[in-house]
C-alpha cells in the first residue's frame, strides 16, 4: 500500500456515464470497462465504495417538472440507482470481484440494507461495496448521498467521475476559453457556483474535511494513475 495515495475511496458515477453514446439505459461496454478499472484498484489494495446515480433511467427532479409528485419522482429515481447498482455488481462479480449492494431503502429480496459499520467491515475485507438508493430521502441528490457515504465509510478521498476532465470556470463544451482549475477550495466552488456538485454535497465535504477529486470517467486507466499519485482532474479541498 505504500505506493498508493489512498487506502479507501468513494467513487461517485453519474447514471449518464453508464449510457455511453446512447440516450438511455446502460451501455454494456461502458459498465464492463468501469468494472475492469475498479477490479484493478481492488486487486492493488484500494478499498472501493461506489455510489451510482440513476439519471440514465429516471431523474426525480425532472419527473417532478413533468407533473409527477416530487417525493414519488425521487423514490423512482432511488429505484433507478438500485438498478444501476445491481448491474455494476453483476459486472464486477462476473470478473471475480467480491461485491455487495447496500440500499438506503429496505428491499431484502434484492439487496441488504445499509449500515456504515457493516459497509466499513466489508470494505476492510476486500469487497467492493455499492451504496444504492441515495440517502433514502427525497429532495437529496446522489451527489449529496455520495458525500454522506464517503464520510460514513471514512474514505480518504471522494472521486466524482464525470464526462469532463475536471472543474472549469464555465462549461468547456460551450465556452472554448473556459479556465481549468487543477486545485480549488470548497468555498470557491460554492461562491462561483462552479457546478462541481450541488451545494449540500460540497458543504458536507467541506465541513468534514473530505477531499474531492473531479475527473473524466472516460479516460482509460486514470483511476489507477490517480491512486499512484498522478494529478488527474481537479482537486477540491480546504484553501487554494
Amino acid at each position: 500500500m505504500s505506493e498508493l495515495i489512498c487506502q479507501r475511496i468513494l467513487l461517485k458515477l453519474s447514471g449518464e456515464a453508464l449510457m455511453g453514446s446512447g440516450d438511455f439505459g446502460i451501455d454494456p461496454d461502458v459498465i464492463a470497462r468501469v468494472a475492469g478499472e475498479v477490479k484493478e484498484l481492488s486487486e492493488a489494495g484500494v478499498q472501493v465504495g461506489m455510489v451510482i446515480g440513476g439519471g440514465n433511467i429516471f431523474r426525480g427532479a425532472g419527473l417532478a417538472q413533468g407533473g409527477i409528485d416530487r417525493v414519488t419522482g425521487d423514490h423512482m429515481g432511488m429505484l433507478a440507482t438500485v438498478m444501476n447498482s445491481l448491474a455494476m455488481a453483476d459486472a464486477l462479480q462476473r470478473i471475480g470481484v467480491p461485491t455487495r449492494v447496500m440500499s438506503a431503502l429496505a428491499m431484502p429480496d434484492v439487496c441488504e440494507g445499509f449500515t456504515a459499520r457493516q459497509a466499513r467491515a466489508c470494505l476492510a475485507a476486500g469487497e467492493v461495496v455499492i451504496l444504492a438508493a441515495g440517502t433514502g430521502n427525497p429532495y437529496f441528490t446522489t451527489d449529496s448521498a455520495a458525500s454522506l457515504r464517503a464520510i460514513e465509510i471514512k474514505a480518504d478521498l471522494m472521486i466524482k467521475a464525470t464526462k469532463v476532465n475536471g472543474v472549469y470556470s464555465a462549461d468547456p463544451v460551450k465556452v472554448a476559453d473556459a479556465e481549468f482549475y487543477p486545485v480549488l477550495s470548497y468555498d470557491r466552488a460554492l461562491a462561483e457556483n462552479l457546478q462541481v456538485m450541488d451545494a449540500t454535497a460540497i458543504v458536507l465535504c467541506r465541513d468534514n474535511g473530505m477531499p474531492l477529486r473531479i475527473m473524466n470517467v472516460n479516460e482509460h486507466g486514470a483511476l489507477m494513475r490517480l491512486m499512484r499519485g498522478e494529478a488527474i482532474g481537479s482537486l477540491v479541498e480546504s484553501g487554494e
